[in-house]
């Protein structure tokens, strides 16, 4: 119930940090639409947040949390918080050297990640000069990961959670200036991702401070448990990551495809990555600390019930999320990001492809939460490079036939596939169990969503062609069908046994 508890708290913040990512989007899509300009900024801030993915969501969760968490437990503050001021040295003087190396040799950089910009000069001397404005922010967000990991070891979430706003609200402040003041967007909205990433590294130091935790500046020293952490890290990053580089990827082959192709699967990414925030960090970020504390004082009977209940609540809160999307796709994004015809049909067909893989993707975040608890970094990346290879494959085989399309379902399927072999090498090494409880829930939530999708039909067919075509019947029609669908698997989950809302109650407060 505690992991409950956790993850309420961090996906509330994260679920706020979404809806202000969705009125950013929202805002980038009305005032520079799928331009040039869009896909060159896009590849520039996904290039560093592709990097802030991994140490945020992925090898801090995977190698530092578990090790601070063990010493925390063991061997008490002053020892974990001399842990953590070492790392913070050694991290901070390397990710100096890596941007200033990015930063020089952008221009080679972007020919990889980016490789169609060649054959459009101005969207790749756009890409160059964005990319040096944003790729610094990897290191004030790094180090942010660090603090985070530090509070979600002494259970407080909230705080890590808070911080992503920033980001957002700091873009929203961009956007309104380049609308009003004349100024030019791909640059204004660059610096507002530097200047973003400054402000969450001061935000997460200063709770930190009130926390008791005062971490101190260190000269890099590169002592045992240091070598420990980035030993775990580096496999760490890689494992839990598989989705991100999967998405670097499909911007690599987008870029091979017509101009406007980077912008659709951004767009469809971040509605599929409101429910992925919500559920898969959430879950991930709530579950390891408790998790490496139940190995750590031998309570595996323990271990294997949080993992069991972080599946349960993950199946459902995933299927529900994902069905939704893939039925709402084209409303939803028409609603939201006032394009074209064409552009929404290009965006919402990206966004359900997408959505298949939403309950792969968190329970990957579960499964793979078992092995870094436990200090195994190898085994999840060894799966990663599997579906890295599955990826590639597929996108090679689906772009042509299904253009942008094609590689949004090779993201899908590679999620698919990297939740499957977590879950058979778990239960090999009986270190996870589908139990009966897991079963059952698991079959009562498809039947619960089944019904939640018949339901969703006949209304979005009903509403959608006979309610006025105006902004404000529009909201009320996106609005209406999701409370619908809400409505209708709520019911279903209480009368089948789904879930049970009184003790979900109880589990949060």
């Amino acid at each position: 119930m505690r992991i409950i508890r956790a993850m309420a708290t961090v996906g509330s913040f994260t679920g706020i940090s979404r809806i202000f990512g969705l009125m950013r989007e929202s805002l980038m899509s009305h005032i520079i639409g799928a331009s040039a300009i869009t896909d060159a900024f896009l590849v520039a801030f996904k290039f560093p947040n592709f990097f802030r993915r991994f140490f945020a969501e992925g090898a801090f969760n995977a190698s530092f949390v578990p090790q601070f968490s063990g010493r925390l437990a063991s061997e008490g503050k002053a020892s974990a918080q001399l842990l953590a001021e070492r790392v913070m040295a050694v991290l901070g003087t390397t990710l100096i050297l890596f941007v200033i190396f990015i930063v020089t040799t952008t221009p080679y950089v972007i020919e990889v990640i980016a490789p169609g910009f060649s054959t459009t000069p101005e969207r790749l001397e756009m890409a160059v000069t964005f990319t040096r404005i944003t790729f610094p922010y990897i290191l004030f967000i790094s180090l942010a990961a660090l603090l985070s990991g530090v509070l979600n070891s002494i259970d407080r979430f909230a705080a890590a959670a808070a911080a992503p706003i920033i980001l957002n609200v700091v873009m929203i402040g961009a956007m309104i200036l380049v609308a009003y003041a004349d100024l030019a967007a791909g640059k204004a909205l660059s610096w507002a991702v530097l200047i973003s990433g400054v402000l969450q590294l001061s935000w997460l130091y200063w709770v930190c401070w009130h926390a008791g935790f005062r971490l101190k500046i260190r000269l890099p020293r590169l002592t045992p448990e240091v070598r420990k952490v980035i030993r775990l890290m580096i496999p760490g990053a890689i494992g839990a990551g598989v989705m991100n580089i999967n998405l670097l990827l499909d911007m690599v082959f987008a870029s091979l495809l017509p101009s406007g192709s980077i912008s659709f699967l951004h767009y469809a990414d971040r509605l599929n990555q409101l429910p992925l925030s919500l559920f898969g960090i959430a879950m991930g970020t709530a579950l390891l600390p408790s998790l490496s504390r139940q190995i750590r004082l031998g309570e595996e009977n323990k271990a294997q019930l949080s993992q069991s209940l972080a599946v349960e609540v993950s199946l459902q809160l995933t299927i529900p999320a994902a069905l939704g999307l893939v039925l709402l796709s084209y409303p939803i994004i028409e609603l939201l990001y006032g394009l074209q015809e064409g552009e929404v049909t290009a965006t919402a067909a990206a966004l359900s492809a997408f959505a298949t893989g939403i309950p792969a993707y968190v329970l990957s975040k579960v499964f793979a939460t078992g092995f870094f608890a436990r200090q195994d970094t190898k085994t999840p990346v060894k799966i990663a490079i599997i579906c890295i290879v599955c990826n590639l494959i597929l996108n090679i085989i689906l772009m042509k036939p299904f253009s942008h399309v094609g590689l949004a379902m090779a993201t899908s399927i590679a999620a698919w596939v990297n939740a499957a072999l977590l879950l058979i090498v778990l239960q090999r090494r009986r270190w996870f169990l589908f139990n009966r409880q897991v079963k059952t829930t698991a079959s009562k939530v498809l039947i619960s969503a089944a019904a939640m999708g018949a339901g969703l039909i006949i209304a979005r067919d009903y509403w959608l062609t006979t309610l006025p075509e105006t902004l404000f019947m529009q909201i009320i029609s996106v609005l209406g069908l999701i409370v619908c669908g809400m409505i209708i698997f709520g019911s279903m989950g209480q009368l089948t046994g789904a879930f049970n809302l009184t003790q979900l109650r109880q589990a949060l407060r």
